[in-house]
């Protein structure tokens, strides 16, 4: 695959995980919800990585976001480092039984819901990266 196949594979992914995180949210499955939001993350920035790595577009196998981040590399803000690090622990907490007691306890509707905005935040920033100078343009 040549680096913008992969990037439309990785974008075209995370589109229909977008899709999945308001059924779960909407059935009340907080942590599932938040697990694939960060899907939606790791996808869009390994589509991301696949755009601006023509030669080699293959984003590392990780889903640490702010490792795959700095693989691009990107200028983060604290904030945004912070969002990626905070998203990243969806991963962790939604994966691994010794975490996912306390990460269901955590995730309320409140909470989730704060989570999912944080998401739509830096899914937002990322399309606007893919749609730079892209003819095709990610839809929102």
């Amino acid at each position: 695959m040549n680096n913008i196949d992969l990037m439309n594979y990785w974008i075209n992914s995370a589109n229909n995980d977008y899709e999945t995180i308001n059924v779960l949210f909407t059935g009340k499955k907080y942590t599932w919800s938040l697990f694939v939001g960060h899907l939606v993350i790791e996808k869009l920035l390994k589509a991301l990585y696949s755009k601006m790595n023509k030669n080699a577009p293959y984003a590392p196998k990780s889903h640490d976001l702010s490792f795959i981040a700095l693989k691009i590399p990107l200028e983060l803000t604290q904030e945004q480092k912070i969002l990626l690090n905070t998203i990243t622990r969806f991963n962790l907490d939604g994966r691994y039984d010794d975490y996912k007691n306390n990460f269901y306890n955590l995730c309320t509707e409140e909470y989730t819901k704060e989570s999912i905005d944080k998401i739509n935040i830096i899914r937002n920033w990322l399309i606007e990266l893919l749609n730079e100078s892209e003819d095709k343009k990610v839809e929102k």
